[in-house]
């Protein structure tokens, strides 16, 4: 019965984000390379999907419903905002490309799991910057925060592990509303505070990328909150 269960919870998780352009946003903004889109059935419906994290042998991954056609999700910023399209071709060099790889059939690992009982560890921060500071040494893109309503507030945070067999934890920090902004900016060579901006256009700062997620991450311990 446990390998049964063991097995079962090694299958990934798929946690919807809040919209195409919060996925295209994901896979492609502040990238170095583009990370490749997979499109394929979920629960009925046609998704495409990024694996982001594995959270003790389970793979994490993210998705958005999709119905076009089309080889490239494509990503760019038009008049200080963001736009996202489903495109044939990479000829504007201006914009981001996704490739979107189609599976005919998932094999069974690939297909949701029945759930796990291991959770991301909840560690609260004080401040936005501390937030920020935690993307000291990343010499290409930083990880994406990721943005939820919790208990009538806003968790803004990322989800880490300091050790590849230990603990998962979410380090983040509690909102009284959603920024409604995209990214993260921040200076970690001066004591400025982070403010949340449009787009990764203004020259001398450091962005993070922000992802809404349609519903509460449902694999965060909330019982081990703090207070």
């Amino acid at each position: 019965m446990d390998k049964i269960q063991n097995s079962s919870d090694r299958l990934p998780r798929y946690i919807q984000v809040n919209s195409t352009l919060e996925f295209s946003r994901l896979v492609c903004a502040l990238e170095h390379a583009p990370r490749v889109s997979f499109l394929h059935d979920h629960d009925g419906k046609k998704i495409l999907s990024v694996q982001m994290d594995v959270l003790k042998e389970k793979p994490i991954v993210y998705y958005t419903p999709f119905e076009n056609n089309g080889h490239y999700l494509c990503y760019g910023l038009k008049g200080g905002r963001e736009e996202s399209e489903i495109v044939n071709s990479t000829s504007d060099s201006s914009k981001l490309y996704s490739p979107i790889v189609r599976i005919k059939s998932l094999p069974k690992t690939l297909k949701p799991g029945n759930g796990t009982v291991d959770r991301y560890q909840p560690i609260e921060l004080e401040d936005m910057f501390s937030l920020a500071k935690l993307t000291w040494g990343f010499e290409e893109a930083p990880f994406p925060l990721f943005l939820f309503p919790y208990s009538g507030k806003w968790l803004l945070g990322v989800f880490m592990n300091f050790h590849e067999e230990g603990t998962s934890y979410f380090c983040h920090v509690v909102l009284d509303r959603d920024p409604a902004k995209p990214f993260l900016k921040f200076s970690l060579s001066d004591d400025l505070e982070p403010v949340f901006v449009e787009n990764p256009s203004e020259h001398g700062y450091s962005y993070v990328k922000i992802i809404k997620l349609r519903e509460t991450h449902p694999l965060v311990d909330y019982d081990h909150l703090q207070n």
